[in-house]
């Protein structure tokens, strides 16, 4: 490797967070302090990124973004503390942030009853500062309510036979009677909103919202089944009110996107779709870092076949290999054989499990080893 060694003098850091262990920020902060222990003369630049999913804000604020905080509606009820990051009318607003799983009590779940109302609170805030365009990063979410609670934040009309608001949550769709979208707020329409996200489902059916991400919210068999005939009749209704195009979008790529808000964003919002890792890459200006850059290095806490379908290190290593940069990645466990990290465009990826066997120990130290990995990455390719 002595060859790479010597061209190899300025990394570029764009790894993802290590979820339930680091930051992606911490990622980057670790990296930097193992590589320069061996290599201190190394030029390294750092930009965390993030997929769409959560710590999409928190990226964009390590990108120079101002983080704005805003107290909205939880996915149960109560009020919580949102963030989003804004920089020159540009918002990066993060459902998870307010209508996340990690908000909810350890051991709760309410996949019929939880709502998204507040991450439509968010998007009205970031409306109310000056935002002229919104990443809208999904991932992460404890709902499937296909952003019907989004919408009624921002004006829409949900009601029953009785003419009464339909309850929150996806379940209670089910009883939706009419839909009125006539109220949304009409800043929508002048704000251009790009929908980030990392999966490509449908609203229903076999690969929809509520089958493919039911069961990790918490829903039962009968949950799903109950879930996904109440969003059907969803998209039927939005069918009616606002016309045919209401149901083609719940057949379009990212409609199941994070319960189903994706659906909501492309019927109600106007969003248009794209990949979340191409989103903000744009967004953290990670072309302009990768012009000096040697060798980047990406990662996240574990490499697999999700790995491959479009999370964060797959979409940076595709875009370093574009630009015929070598690349690495660390990780804390590694699933993927190394020819299929070799068509990725990952040269090679090094899991804390190779400096401590034991996964517990890598999950609760996974900073200090991380920094050993680092340290063996700047013996093989900047010594």
């Amino acid at each position: 490797m002595a060859d790479a060694a010597q061209a190899a003098r300025h990394v570029l850091i764009a790894a993802d967070k290590f979820k339930g262990s680091l930051t992606a920020v911490q990622v980057a902060q670790r990296v930097t302090a193992g590589l320069r222990r061996v290599a201190p003369e190394v030029e390294i630049v750092s930009v965390p990124v993030a997929d769409g999913g959560d710590g999409t804000v928190a990226a964009a604020v390590a990108a120079g973004f101002e983080r704005r905080e805003v107290r909205v509606t939880g996915p149960l009820g109560e009020q919580v503390t949102a963030s989003y990051a804004l920089r020159e009318g540009t918002a990066v607003v993060e459902m998870a942030e307010a209508s996340g799983l990690q908000l909810l009590p350890e051991g709760v779940f309410a996949p019929l009853t939880s709502t998204t109302y507040g991450s439509g609170e968010v998007i009205a805030a970031a409306l109310d500062a000056g935002a002229r365009s919104i990443v809208f990063g999904v991932g992460g979410s404890a709902t499937t309510d296909g952003g019907a609670g989004m919408l009624a934040a921002l004006g829409a009309r949900f009601l029953d036979a009785d003419g009464k608001p339909v309850a929150p949550g996806g379940g209670p769709l089910a009883t939706l009677a009419s839909a009125d979208l006539s109220g949304l707020d009409p800043r929508l329409a002048d704000v251009d909103i790009v929908l980030a996200s990392d999966v490509d489902n449908p609203l229903t059916g076999p690969k929809g919202a509520p089958a493919v991400y039911g069961p990790q919210k918490g829903a039962s068999p009968e949950d799903v089944a109950e879930l996904d005939a109440a969003l059907a009749h969803f998209a039927k209704i939005l069918g009616e009110s606002v016309g045919p195009k209401a149901l083609e979008y719940a057949e379009s790529p990212g409609a199941g996107a994070a319960g189903g808000i994706g659906y909501g964003a492309l019927v109600g919002l106007g969003a248009s779709f794209r990949a979340g890792i191409e989103v903000m890459l744009d967004v953290l200006g990670f072309a302009s870092a990768l012009e000096r850059a040697t060798l980047v290095i990406t990662g996240e806490g574990s490499l697999d076949e999700q790995t491959l379908h479009g999370k964060a290190p797959a979409g940076v290593a595709a875009a370093a290999r574009a630009a015929g940069i070598e690349v690495v990645a660390v990780c804390g466990r590694l699933a993927l054989e190394p020819a299929a990290l070799g068509r990725a465009g990952i040269r090679r990826a090094y899991p804390l499990t190779e400096v401590e066997p034991d996964v517990a120990r890598c999950i609760a130290e996974a900073g200090p080893i991380l920094e050993d990995v680092a340290e063996r990455i700047a013996v093989d390719f900047l010594t």
